[in-house]
């Protein structure tokens, strides 16, 4: 690999190029639990376009694989080195390069962190609303390539509804600009779509041109807490019948709200089964929380809450928020699944989860963003235990079978990756897989990006 290092350090600056073992076993997996990860050869940093570039072109003349990677945040492997590897690590490139209110528009390199991105828009009046709840963290490029979500998509959508533009770096080193600047335009095939959510398989994003909003008031929430999951569901979809648009329209059950109060001591309900967390950011927010508030009760909410200031419902947010973190101390080792299912059967889901944790002997916790019947099984196991980590890696299976038994999707946002491949076949169907696995030929024709992942 002497001449591979060679070449990347004459087109990088000295501390661009990593090759240390130690270092490089830092950078060979995101947070995605029970994914394998290989050994790579090397961790570029670049800080500019044509770094990227130099990069690619030399990897893919020498037919070295290519992993590009973010904050490393993601939950489904997407971001895991393969043996012999290079890793491209894009953090160092984490400009914010234009704001501008009148086109509503930031351009941005891969890098930059989503909440420093969110504030500095606020700074202008302006809002990039995808808010995945690793924001503190994770990067605009890796939201992008996972095309993520966050806890304001069923009233704002996810990361692809924000991206109107891309500047690409193929694999063979060219840069490709995708989409556009203005409000509107359907000029040819969308690629920028095509792009998101591709988890690095098909190009090397390297800026994007994002959308914003005009910021709205802030968000004011009330709590419900539910005898059952299928009470909460079903408050849920009378929310969403009687046509509320909340801010955020959030679950958790029994199990996750425990786990939260271990880690924060916040002193959340434990007694309660689900607890439903419903804001709205109208100027007035205080009419449509009384409304969801009775749709709650009349649904079987034992009590409603309503937060009675932004900081308290600031406190319920972080509540939701510190959700995963809290189920994966739980027992050491998660496995988080992200099947999203209509709303409808959003309670079935739920109690196929139950059953089937039940059915294994394991502690299974769901959040959710229910809004938008996103849910976050999150199988909680001892990795050291073989047969309790066979049982979970089961587990996990039949949720991802469940949630495509009530027609839904094996990812609503946290990508494919390593951990989920074997099922996108089973979602896709023989020519929809067909007809992906020729994109990726023709973007990456010497399969030298992201290999392993996806298909």
């Amino acid at each position: 690999m002497s001449e591979l290092t060679e070449r990347l350090r004459s087109g990088l600056p000295g501390d661009g190029v990593l090759t240390d073992p130690d270092v490089l076993g830092t950078y060979a997996h995101d947070m995605a639990g029970f994914c394998p990860a290989g050994a790579p050869v090397a961790v570029v940093l670049p800080r500019t376009v044509e770094q990227v570039q130099h990069t690619l072109r030399t990897a893919n003349e020498l037919r070295v694989p290519v992993v590009p990677q973010g904050a490393r945040t993601g939950l489904s492997g997407a971001a895991n080195a393969s043996d012999g590897c290079v890793l491209l690590s894009l953090v160092r490139m984490d400009r914010i390069l234009e704001i501008n209110p009148v086109d509503r528009i930031a351009v941005v390199e891969p890098g930059v962190v989503n909440a420093t991105l969110s504030r500095a828009v606020n700074e202008h009046g302006l809002f990039y609303p995808p808010d995945p709840s690793s924001w503190e963290e994770c990067t605009i490029g890796g939201n992008i390539g996972t095309a993520s979500g966050g806890l304001c998509c069923v009233k704002y959508g996810v990361t692809a509804e924000y991206v109107l533009g891309l500047d690409v770096v193929l694999a063979d080193g060219r840069l490709l600009s995708t989409g556009r600047r203005t409000a509107k335009g359907v000029a040819g095939y969308d690629l920028t779509r095509l792009i998101v959510g591709s988890e690095g398989s098909l190009g090397v994003v390297v800026r994007a041109t994002l959308a914003l909003k005009a910021e709205p008031p802030r968000q004011l929430a009330l709590a419900a807490e539910f005898p059952s999951a299928a009470a909460a569901c079903d408050a849920v979809c009378r929310i969403m019948e009687a046509g509320h648009t909340p801010s955020l329209l959030e679950l958790m059950d029994r199990t996750t709200l425990r786990a939260v109060n271990e880690m924060t001591k916040m002193g959340l309900p434990e007694t309660t089964e689900a607890l439903l967390l419903a804001a709205f950011d109208t100027p007035d927010p205080a009419p449509q929380l009384r409304a969801v508030g009775e749709l709650c009760t009349a649904a079987g909410a034992v009590e409603v809450v309503p937060a009675e200031d932004y900081a308290e419902s600031e406190l319920l947010l972080q509540a939701r928020r510190a959700a995963l973190v809290a189920l994966e101390a739980v027992k050491g080792t998660t496995m988080i699944d992200d099947v999203c299912v209509p709303r409808s059967r959003l309670a079935a889901m739920l109690e196929g989860t139950a059953r089937i944790a039940a059915e294994h002997g394991l502690t299974i916790g769901v959040c959710a963003h229910a809004g938008d019947g996103n849910t976050h099984p999150t199988v909680c196991f001892d990795a050291s235990d073989e047969e309790e980590s066979r049982r979970a890696r089961v587990s996990f299976d039949e949720i991802m079978a469940l949630g495509l038994s009530l027609g839904g999707t094996i990812t609503g946002e946290h990508g494919v990756g390593v951990l989920k491949k074997g099922w996108l076949a089973e979602e896709l169907g023989p020519v929809g897989l067909e007809l992906q696995r020729g994109i990726k030929s023709v973007f990456d024709p010497n399969g030298i990006l992201n290999p392993g992942k996806l298909f």
